[in-house]
């Protein structure tokens, strides 16, 4: 049986695309949509400066393996985000300083990992934004188990697709399906450019709850 599945090389997202969602933060996408959001047990290993956006490629890998994840550097393109099934696995780290210096070579934007990496120091000094859900000192090893590129995968709850659209940021991760991004990115736009719009009211001595119209609901809830 055929141990190893590889998909097409999927289509790069728009770079407009890109350089908008990048003004925009995750939480601020968090208010009006609801699907997508990767599991808060993946966190940042170091703050990032801003929101990140790329391109998935997919790949899942078995417990103790990593063979297709090594591959698959070979074809990782600048601007895409690497986003790593680990089939279940909690145990075992398939990216290490090595590996993370060998993907931020390739170009990639940030790796997505479902499961924990090690060598953490050396991966924040390579200068590879990595999402993942702890440190383990029990790494993988080249064993030809098996796996998937670019299929579809599982990550922190969520499916991804090879091409779909990835946010980051130190809120968390979104993935976006490519043909919705471009309404989540007008939406988020221009709540983006509401952010903030009443702190200066705050600090004057108006209550929140006055201006989001909470106080007035809880009010009315009262009757």
């Amino acid at each position: 049986m055929q141990k190893y599945h590889i998909g097409a090389e999927p289509n790069r997202i728009d770079q407009a695309l890109v350089e908008g969602l990048g003004a925009v933060e995750v939480a601020t996408i968090g208010h009006f949509r609801h699907r997508g959001f990767v599991s808060h047990r993946l966190r940042p290993l170091a703050p990032l400066e801003h929101t990140l956006v790329g391109t998935a490629i997919t790949v899942a890998i078995p417990a103790t393996d990593s063979t297709l994840l090594h591959h698959a550097l070979s074809v990782v393109r600048p601007g895409d985000v690497l986003v790593i099934d680990r089939l279940g696995d909690t145990r075992h780290a398939c990216l290490g300083g090595g590996v993370a210096f060998a993907a931020k070579v390739a170009g990639a934007v940030a790796v997505v990992l479902d499961g924990p990496c090690t060598d953490a120091e050396e991966i924040v000094e390579v200068g590879l934004p990595v999402f993942c859900t702890g440190i383990s000192g029990i790494t993988t090893r080249l064993n030809d188990l098996g796996g998937s590129l670019n299929k579809p995968v599982s990550c922190g709850g969520v499916p991804v697709l090879p091409g779909d659209v990835v946010m980051l940021d130190n809120c968390g991760v979104l993935v976006l399906p490519p043909d919705e991004a471009s309404q989540v990115l007008e939406e988020g736009a221009a709540r983006q450019a509401r952010a903030n719009r009443n702190r200066g009211r705050i600090e004057a001595g108006e209550k929140l709850g006055d201006l989001s119209g909470a106080s007035a609901l809880v009010t009315a809830g009262l009757r």
